[in-house]
């Protein structure tokens, strides 16, 4: 299917790669379908582009590619809402955010991941209660 964007132009999408959100985006609960885009392979950045708001879109970050000290307990009503029936299913992101004049300032929320069900393109963002994770935390933190 084609989409249009603000950010990336007119895009074909193939629409076994859109994602329900069934536990909502914090802030944007209307909003149920999104796409996970890679236009640029030589970062560690994608953009979770709303198929039904053409400019929205966040960029994301898996933070297992950063070597960070970040281990998540999915609830069991998440499991469930999911329908996460094995581990490899998982694909863990988080929601970053990059100032426009210091791209070194970027931070990460660790403290509400998106969780993506690979196998039934069912996803999630859950806050992590009680984890001590950050909403920003520094991603050059440690350089």
């Amino acid at each position: 299917m084609k989409l249009n964007t603000v950010r990336f132009g007119e895009i074909n999408v193939d629409e076994n790669r859109i994602f329900d959100f069934v536990l909502p985006i914090i802030g944007f609960d209307v909003l149920k379908k999104f796409v996970i885009l890679e236009p640029n392979k030589d970062t560690l950045f994608k953009w979770l582009q709303s198929v039904e708001d053409p400019a929205l879109a966040f960029p994301i970050i898996s933070v297992s590619a950063l070597n960070f000290d970040y281990t998540i307990d999915l609830p069991d009503n998440v499991v469930e809402v999911l329908k996460i029936t094995n581990v490899e299913s998982i694909l863990v992101m988080n929601i970053t955010s990059i100032p426009q004049d210091d791209p070194k300032g970027t931070t990460i929320n660790l403290l509400a991941p998106l969780i993506f069900n690979l196998d039934t393109l069912m996803a999630g963002q859950i806050v992590l209660s009680g984890s001590g994770y950050d909403i920003s935390y520094p991603m050059f933190k440690h350089q």
